[in-house]
């Protein structure tokens, strides 16, 4: 039987990928992020996805189940696309009604922020299927350690950010069961196309939301019961060290790969 991919869940496999130590992996995920915040043109997006596709492929994650566990990137990317396209104000007019028109710079800018978002959240989510929330956590401490001498709570943050990791699983499932409930009292949850896709989101709000704040309020008493924090006393499991081999050619091919596409930008 098929392994069920949850997004911000780990994967667990056995690839180049997961093998990575989480500084280089999480260092490259943000670069590959600002790069696409920067990407324009189709050359440097259609290189920005070769990237993601290859990134996916290594870590061995099926490619078919990852994209469907992508669906809940389509509320914000519906409403990003009708603002560009709806309130572009240049470019040629392609159909018009009433007071609105889309433009061809209104089209070019949905499919560009489209696609940048869209290749943001798939590198972030293979960033936490291929790493658990414990390495994610010591890596960014690993990363940020030098902020703390000047008086950064570098360990409180990594400990903020490994719970928030640790909780996309619980409240995933906290919405899963809250849509069987709510579809067992004739609650109509299957909307769709996007614009009933995201209408059919709403109801699940409020109780997500008080849901969340419960798990937080529970969470902070025991770990105030226990006097939990994540003091620069506090020590890791494993001591993280970089391979040079292993790490030093993803951060080459990385590092070819995102100058490439800032490249492929200024030219285009």
């Amino acid at each position: 039987m098929a392994r069920r991919i949850s997004l911000g869940s780990y994967y667990a496999a056995v690839s180049p990928i997961h093998a990575l130590d989480p500084r280089v992996k999480i260092a490259i995920t943000l670069l590959y992020m600002v790069s696409c915040l920067i990407a324009r043109g189709a050359p440097a997006l259609a290189l920005a996805t070769l990237l993601a596709l290859a990134t996916c492929t290594l870590a061995r994650i099926p490619l078919g189940r990852f994209a469907r566990q992508l669906r809940p990137l389509a509320a914000v990317l519906v409403v990003t696309s009708l603002v560009n396209l709806l309130f572009a104000d240049v470019g040629d007019v392609v159909a018009a009604w009433g007071p609105f028109a889309i433009r061809t710079a209104g089209i070019e800018a949905a499919v560009l922020y489209t696609v940048r978002f869209l290749l943001m959240f798939a590198m972030g989510s293979l960033l936490m299927l291929t790493t658990t929330p414990t390495a994610i956590a010591d890596g960014l401490r690993g990363l940020l350690a030098p902020l703390e001498r000047f008086g950064v709570p570098v360990g409180e943050a990594a400990m903020v950010v490994s719970i928030a990791l640790r909780f996309v699983p619980t409240l995933a499932r906290d919405a899963r069961a809250i849509t069987t409930a709510q579809t067992a009292r004739g609650a109509d949850l299957a909307g769709r196309g996007p614009i009933a896709y995201v209408r059919a989101c709403i109801p699940l709000a409020t109780p997500l939301f008080t849901g969340a704040m419960r798990h937080a309020e529970n969470l902070g008493r025991a770990m105030d019961a226990r006097g939990y924090t994540g003091s620069a006393e506090r020590t890791c499991w494993h001591e993280l060290r970089l391979d040079s081999r292993r790490d030093g050619a993803a951060i080459a091919v990385a590092a070819i790969c995102l100058v490439a596409i800032l490249a492929l930008s200024v030219i285009g």
